[in-house]
């Protein structure tokens, strides 16, 4: 978890907000409000984490028990870490004057972080918060919901700064979404293995024994010669699936078999459902 916000933080502080790149969400409202604000001191970085903790204050308000502790951590640690690097490394522009550059890390570290705190049902608080009460206590949906929110926050970008701004600020929002999808089926991937064999015991004992998995076994019959086979069907992980692929060249040569990628595999040692 901590390594997410830390992801998520550098892409916000060191990408985001010298840029003025706002691609919805808390981060993305706190780089709209900082120029309206009468006060020096209250910048992007304050901002933020301002709202994360008046957000986090209301979840505690709205939510009880449904609020999950591993959101409070996220919330306050994200709040911290960015203040921390503002202290320790102020901010007075863009890192450098290579804007599409600039743009490619704002989208990536965060998503890179997104992707790992959702792979674990964490998030950096925010507008997930206010996802949750929405969820709650309305029957919104809240996905549509919080998607226009974000594009509305990225298209204020054309009013308050510039076009190119804006226009980077909707190109990011876009990247983000695709990115964090990739990124969290990447971590998910597994192999789904297929085996057509007539000497099943063999394929079976490897799987179970030598890989602690299991397999579910039923007759087959070829379409053409009618003889009769076995088709055993497991999930591995990615290691374990080169592993099996080389047990079968080696000791079962004619057995035939099928590998394909799946990110969603839900049950005992893999994803919860």
């Amino acid at each position: 978890m901590t390594a997410g916000i830390v992801l998520v933080s550098i892409g916000v502080y060191f990408f985001k907000f010298p840029n003025n790149f706002s691609m919805g969400g808390v981060s993305g409202l706190a780089v709209i409000l900082a120029p309206l604000s009468p006060f020096p001191w209250l910048t992007a970085s304050a901002i933020n984490g301002i709202i994360n903790i008046l957000f986090l204050f209301l979840g505690f308000a709205m939510l009880n028990r449904g609020f999950g502790l591993r959101t409070v951590y996220c919330s306050i640690l994200y709040s911290l870490v960015i203040q921390v690097f503002e202290w320790v490394c102020p901010m007075n522009g863009p890192l450098t004057n290579e804007k599409v550059l600039e743009l490619f890390f704002a989208v990536i570290f965060p998503a890179l972080g997104s992707a790992i705190l959702f792979n674990i049902d964490a998030s950096s608080g925010g507008t997930d918060i206010i996802a949750m009460i929405l969820k709650k206590y309305t029957g919104l949906d809240v996905g549509k919901a919080l998607l226009l929110s974000d594009v509305v926050i990225a298209g204020a970008t054309f009013l308050l700064f510039d076009i190119e701004t804006g226009l980077f600020s909707i190109l990011g929002l876009v990247l983000k979404s695709v990115l964090v999808d990739s990124v969290i089926e990447s971590l998910n991937r597994r192999k789904n293995f297929f085996i057509i064999t007539s000497n099943p015991e063999l394929a079976c004992n490897y799987i179970t024994k030598e890989l602690q998995r299991g397999a579910t076994v039923w007759e087959g019959q070829g379409a053409y010669t009618h003889e009769r086979h076995w088709v055993i069907l497991t999930a591995l992980s990615r290691g374990q699936a080169v592993v099996l692929r080389r047990f079968l060249k080696e000791k079962d040569p004619k057995a035939f078999f099928i590998i394909a990628n799946s990110s969603e595999i839900f049950g005992k040692g893999f994803l919860r459902a």
